[in-house]
């Protein structure tokens, strides 16, 4: 329920904060005083998309917040809590800053979110729509346009028949039905295309198996061939070391041993330099052990020309595929394995066809079940609204007026079933039924909105009823008995009803009065509440108007005290 609304910078309204209450909260106020104001910053609170136009003059932003009582919504807290918000104290605020640099921002509960967030949160539809309970329904003297909605009238029905959970139970599986049909249609269309499309892979998958791809030897094909063409350079620098180190008639290891045949005759004449020369002898061993070393690496090169053919060929195949498929082997065997699969099921396709199809017969089969018992459940049900609309309209004074629900059976399956609702009125007994937005007045409708949510009775799931002006075209004893209905359907629950009215005024629980200040050429709009003697008076001026008289103090007085007895 809405306990705190507090709104700054917003059109004519400077600084405003109200304390709403439990049950029936009165608003009145003349003429364009700026209720239309106080109602467009709840529908902010509800998702309305926000213009800075809206911001009051001089200023630079414009905020709306307000405070909801969560107590009894675990509803409204799991789905706070699915997008991380907290809510442990029970409390849901929600504030809204409209900036004129369009950088407008939402908060619940001092977190960030989106405008689709905040509609899915605190008002999924501004009307009685299924199992998701707005915190705020708003129900307007134009609330005809639901009226006029044969799917409005269907789920009103469902809401008092009690059985949302099946009908929920059916969408889903009615989603899943129209899945397999488009599975089922694109599979038709595709027939004509599939023998070309299966040619195709086919041919790819030919091309793809031919090369065998080998990640480990293919990843290292490319330096196989740069080794392979340089092999010539190889070859030839180990020839030149062979003949340098040893075949040469001045070679290395030639000189090497002329030294060491000369050193021997040196070590007659001074021993030392035999120790010494050995590391000649170590040098000559350790060159011809990396010239071996060296040889034996050049056998190993592949010099094989019909071998380095090959590999250049395989090369250059695998360079058009990574062209086509991808410049990563991994992603091109990835290409391969989708390829594979997917000419396995146009293979197979004629199969998982008929697969489909009898899925499809026995999920139709099952929702045609299901459709029947929700079909039953709406007859019963629609007999009994429209006896319990028909004695609220007697109590409305709408005497002559019949209320029917029109229950008829569709050939075809739809998201909801095959029920067809529409609301039908009858003005006399002599006139034909027919839908009620095309018999009833303003005010009738007005009326026929309120019945309807009496015999509904109060939902499981509390929340914040605001009713503008619902009591239009209406007046004297009936005015009163509407009254008493927005009482009777503020119990357990918070209705917020603007209205002109003196005999729903006197019905509130607690009344705030609407005004408008002019000063020094800036106009500011007021919401006070009321009680004893201003409560008193402001309802004798909806009684006789700006000039209040003891006559009309007297009849506030008598009201008020009637709606207390």
């Amino acid at each position: 329920m809405l306990q705190e609304l507090k709104v700054s910078q917003f059109a004519i309204i400077d600084s405003l904060h109200i304390e709403f209450q439990n049950g029936l909260n009165i608003i009145s106020g003349e003429t364009g005083s700026g209720k239309s104001v106080l109602l467009k910053s709840l529908a902010l609170l509800m998702g309305e998309k926000a213009s800075s136009e809206i911001i009051r003059t001089g200023a630079q932003q414009a905020t709306v917040e307000g405070a909801f009582d969560l107590r009894k919504r675990k509803d409204i807290k799991a789905a706070l809590e699915t997008v991380g918000i907290d809510t442990n104290d029970n409390n849901l605020i929600v504030k809204r800053i409209i900036a004129k640099d369009d950088k407008s921002k939402i908060y619940l509960n001092g977190s960030l979110c989106t405008l689709t967030q905040l509609r899915e949160i605190v008002s999924p539809m501004i009307e009685v729509t299924g199992d998701n309970a707005p915190l705020i329904e708003m129900t307007g003297q134009h609330d005809n346009r639901n009226l006029l909605s044969k799917a409005y009238h269907l789920d009103l029905l469902d809401q008092y028949a009690g059985h949302f959970d099946k009908r929920h139970a059916y969408e889903q599986k009615y989603v899943q039905l129209n899945v397999l049909k488009t599975q089922i249609t694109d599979f038709e269309k595709q027939a004509q295309e599939k023998s070309q499309k299966l040619d195709f892979l086919k041919f790819q998958l030919t091309e793809l198996e031919k090369l065998n791809l080998d990640i480990e030897q293919d990843l290292n094909l490319e330096d196989e061939i740069k080794i392979m063409k340089s092999s010539h350079k190889v070859l030839k620098f180990v020839d030149e070391c062979e003949d340098l180190l040893f075949s040469d008639h001045d070679s290395v290891i030639a000189r090497l041993k002329t030294i060491q045949k000369k050193s021997l005759e040196i070590s007659n004449i001074n021993p030392s330099f035999s120790e010494r020369m050995a590391g000649l002898e170590q040098a000559g061993q350790l060159i011809e052990d990396t010239f071996y070393s060296l040889r034996k690496e050049l056998n190993k090169i592949q010099l094989d020309p019909e071998a380095m053919e090959e590999k250049e060929a395989r090369l250059s195949q695998i360079r058009k595929l990574q062209k086509k498929y991808g410049p990563d082997l991994n992603e091109i065997l990835s290409v391969f394995t989708k390829m594979k699969t997917e000419v396995d099921e146009l293979e197979n396709s004629d199969v998982h066809l008929e697969k489909i199809k009898k899925q499809a017969t026995l999920l139709e089969l099952e929702l045609k079940k299901q459709a029947e018992e929700l079909h039953k459940t709406r007859l019963l049900a629609s007999d009994k609204l429209a006896i319990a609309v028909n004695k609220e309209l007697l109590d409305l004074n709408m005497k002559g007026v019949t209320f029917f629900i029109q229950t008829q059976k569709n050939e075809q399956l739809n998201a909801t079933g095959i029920s067809d609702i529409e609301y039908l009125c009858q003005a006399s007994t002599k006139d034909p039924k027919r839908p009620i937005a095309k018999v009833a007045s303003g005010g009738e409708l007005s009326r026929i909105l309120l019945a309807l949510k009496k015999a509904l009775g109060q939902s499981e799931l509390p929340r914040t009823y605001l009713f503008d002006e619902v009591d239009t075209g209406v007046s004297g004893n009936t005015a009163e008995k509407v009254g008493k209905k927005l009482k009777s359907i503020a119990q357990g629950q918070q209705v917020i009803c603007v209205t002109h009215l003196p005999q729903v005024a006197a019905c509130g629980d607690v009344h705030f009065s609407i005004n408008k200040d002019t000063k020094a050429g800036s106009v500011n709009m007021n919401v006070t509440e009321l009680k004893a003697k201003l409560r008193v008076e402001e309802i004798a001026r909806l009684i006789s108007g700006e000039k209040i008289t003891k006559t009309s103090i007297a009849h506030a007085e008598q009201l008020l005290s009637e709606s207390l007895g």
